[in-house]
């Protein structure tokens, strides 16, 4: 049996694992109990779903107790089976064949989503602004159903957040840090996506300028959006947001 522990998203991540034959010994913040921590250094592997809080502890944890650590994406099902596959590396055959298992029995699931969606979402461009691991973490399950990632940026990042960043963008993708509501109006004013997502904050500036949003924080009004059943959910809201029939009635600045 595989230990390991695990920071955010805790409970769609925990079915997959488990899934796979592995253990969950800790959990890592939100779920977790005093009892959980006390067993946290005997954990064969650690899984960071939320870098910028748990990625501190995972290293202290490498140097003091030798225990590795791994970045894993449970968003889009490339990115999925990607991570499933990476964890089952780290354990013995029979946990990697169940990851091949577990990878089969849900691909019916995610084909019929983006058979449904993919057309209706195709080539659209989007521009991300949010917090924690979601500027790079959400751009392969846009790209599951045919859409471009344009432009990301984080709000409190690091510059190791930014050279993760740069395995999951294209060349050319306009990368921003930090920026003030103004600067990104004029981000996407100049870059001209087709749907941004971000944070409450920037809702109602984008929705009134007539450019589709959609909150990626997605626990606030929907979600989840992690897992095989979360992709499903945010195929689903991705479309409500960018044809709806409400964007008939007013023009992005750049469409008047």
């Amino acid at each position: 049996i595989g230990d390991y522990n695990i920071g955010g998203d805790a409970w769609s991540s925990r079915i997959l694992l488990e899934e796979m034959g592995l253990r969950v010994i800790a959990q890592w913040s939100g779920d977790g109990t005093l009892a959980e921590l006390e067993k946290t250094p005997k954990a064969k592997l650690n899984l960071i779903h939320c870098y910028r809080s748990m990625n501190y502890i995972s290293r202290h944890m490498e140097e003091k107790y030798n225990i590795p650590w791994l970045e894993y994406n449970f968003f889009g099902p490339t990115k999925i089976e990607e991570s499933l596959r990476a964890i089952a590396a780290h354990f013995d055959d029979t946990i990697k064949a169940n990851a091949e298992r577990v990878i089969a029995k849900y691909k019916a699931l995610t084909d019929a989503v983006i058979a449904k969606y993919r057309p209706r979402l195709e080539g659209k461009k989007v521009m991300l602004f949010v917090g924690g691991l979601r500027p790079r973490h959400v751009i392969g399950a846009y790209e599951d159903l045919g859409m471009e990632v344009v432009g990301t940026g984080y709000e409190f990042a690091h510059n190791d957040d930014y050279q993760r960043t740069t395995h999951y963008v294209k060349d050319g993708t306009l990368i921003y840090d930090d920026v003030t509501g103004f600067e990104f109006e004029k981000f996407v004013e100049k870059v001209q996506p087709d749907l941004v997502g971000s944070g409450i904050k920037e809702k109602y500036v984008f929705q009134k300028m007539g450019v589709p949003f959609r909150q990626m924080h997605s626990w606030d009004y929907s979600g989840p959006y992690h897992g095989y059943d979360g992709f499903a959910i945010f195929a689903r809201d991705m479309d409500m947001a960018i044809n709806s029939p409400v964007w008939g009635l007013t023009k992005a600045p750049w469409k008047k």
